[in-house]
């Protein structure tokens, strides 16, 4: 196993102690009903970036999207998954698909462990623009810097709260393992809502709890 192997596994082992997979079930299920997803056609093509091991692809599929498919640059977490969506093992700076092709794209908590700010995540963004048909939508949810993220960051480093309270533990370790690209990302909230409306008409744009939540759609 490499360095990078065990740190992705480290990560992946506290987010497990963080959210199980039921409750990301119902949390994934609730971020897209608050965000309409309700009255978006179930025939479109729905598109997941980051989607690592498919729990949110069986998610939506569960709740009736017709045709689900999913891109994460992990090969092995890919292999862990088993259902109706199709998988593609890719760079999302470089998607394998043709123009015009995708109802919506979903980036969920996975924008934020892009490295080269800004540029990695500018070429994601032309990247998603340029897959999603006329009037595609994007659906975004990231952490963002909020009085309440920053509270959470200072009680995450009260030693004695994280070994009462393992999910605040798991939290603090994901933030630890993740730190640079993640506190990278808190610092430039303006910029990166410019990417976002330079491309995509604003439909719902929210921070609450320490959460971006940004649905829009494509500009022509």
């Amino acid at each position: 196993m490499t360095a990078q192997d065990a740190t992705t596994a480290s990560w992946e082992a506290a987010y497990l102690r963080f959210r199980t997979p039921e409750q990301e079930d119902r949390t994934f299920r609730s971020s897209l009903t608050a965000a309409g997803a309700d009255s978006w056609s179930k025939e479109g093509t729905v598109l997941e970036l980051f989607c690592g091991r498919g729990g949110s692809l069986r998610s939506l599929c569960a709740m009736g999207f017709k045709h689900v498919e999913g891109v994460d640059i992990s090969k092995e977490l890919l292999e862990e998954y088993s259902g109706p969506a199709t998988v593609y093992a890719s760079d999302c700076r470089e998607l394998p698909f043709g123009d015009s092709e995708k109802d919506v794209v979903i980036a969920r908590d996975g924008l934020h462990h892009l490295p080269g700010f800004p540029l990695g995540l500018e070429k994601t963004f032309t990247e998603v623009h340029r897959v999603l048909k006329p009037g595609g939508r994007i659906a975004v949810w990231e952490p963002w810097p909020t009085p309440y993220l920053h509270l959470l960051h200072a009680i995450s480093r009260i030693g004695f709260l994280r070994k009462c309270w393992p999910r605040l533990d798991a939290f603090a370790t994901m933030v630890e393992i993740e730190r640079d690209l993640y506190y990278e990302w808190l610092a430039h909230p303006a910029e990166i809502l410019n990417m976002l409306r330079t491309r995509f008409e604003e439909e719902i744009c929210t921070i609450r709890k320490g959460q971006l939540v940004f649905i829009g759609r494509k500009k022509t």
